[in-house]
């Protein structure tokens, strides 16, 4: 079958499409920060940063490659969708295939988790427990929290406060307070991916009994919700260097607010679902820049 464009991809391209690479500085721009801040506070550690990259991207593509699977099994994925093709909807790869995929990855992360738990005691295997369940959770299984409005919750807790404290504790063994401040910054902006996601595909979800946050609110509440994450996602570094004592570096990670202007006037403006796609990308970028400067900021701050 081919995707789309009348290509038909390979074994590989197959599954680069499945694993969706453009969403996964969602899964690394959290580890960064968490880094970054060890690092300012001279805690970092390499094994363990890595290993919580690793985990965090295998989380990201096993949830990628449920969603897929799950999504097509529920109806919410048709003939009608309008956004990236998804491989087994379009017939690129088969639904056993992909369940087959989801599997493996989170195998390969429950063996980076024992790792990351030997190194960091029994919070980390809190985490990594809900994270496995919840990689499959989002969309399968009995109550699946994106068809009852509790997607954009999941992705703001672990992939704000959870990803960045969790980062920063296999490596310290500690949780500084204002760290999870941080968590909140990019734990938001990476919602705000998701809201432009959910909004893109509100029609076909709602047909399909999903009920996500953008079905529950509708477009003028969800874009309400997508600046207002922004909001809270600029306000952070503001709020760090004016009460909590962080240094002025940090204040770089408001440069980000070029790479949101685009994406925020096409969701003011767009006509068609479609517009949408480029949106999702340019968010994505946003919150790359986002954990990277936020990152740098603290690691500058410290070595000045």
């Amino acid at each position: 079958m081919t995707r789309g464009d009348g290509h038909t991809p390979g074994p590989v391209g197959a599954w680069l499409l499945a694993i969706r690479p453009r969403t996964l500085p969602a899964a690394v721009a959290p580890v960064v920060i968490g880094t970054g801040v060890a690092s300012a506070h001279g805690v970092a550690q390499i094994a363990p940063a890595a290993a919580a990259l690793a985990g965090a991207l295998l989380i990201q593509i096993a949830t990628n490659l449920a969603n897929d699977y799950f999504d097509f099994v529920k109806g919410s994925d048709d003939e009608d969708r309008v956004g990236p093709v998804r491989v087994v909807q379009a017939g690129i790869l088969s639904p056993e295939a992909v369940i087959r995929g989801t599997a493996v990855t989170l195998a390969l992360a429950t063996l980076v988790g024992a790792y990351l738990v030997w190194v960091g005691g029994v919070p980390i295997l809190v985490i990594g427990l809900l994270a496995l369940v919840c990689a499959v959770a989002y969309t399968g299984g009995p109550f699946p929290l994106a068809y009852h409005g509790l997607g954009d919750l999941f992705v703001f807790v672990f992939f704000g406060p959870v990803a960045v404290g969790g980062t920063y504790w296999v490596q310290a063994r500690a949780l500084p307070p204002d760290l999870l401040l941080a968590g909140v910054g990019i734990g938001a902006l990476i919602t705000a991916i998701l809201v432009v996601n959910n909004l893109r595909d509100r029609e076909t979800d709602a047909r399909a009994g999903k009920r996500t946050m953008a079905v529950i609110l509708g477009e003028t509440g969800s874009r309400i919700e997508f600046f207002l994450l922004v909001l809270v996602a600029l306000a952070v570094p503001v709020v760090g260097w004016a009460v909590l004592g962080w240094d002025a570096w940090t204040l770089i990670a408001l440069g980000v607010v070029v790479l949101l202007g685009r994406p925020m006037a096409t969701l003011l403006t767009y006509m068609d679902a479609r517009e949408l796609n480029p949106v999702l990308g340019e968010t994505a970028r946003a919150v790359a820049w986002y954990g990277g400067l936020l990152a740098v900021g603290f690691v500058l701050g410290a070595a000045m």
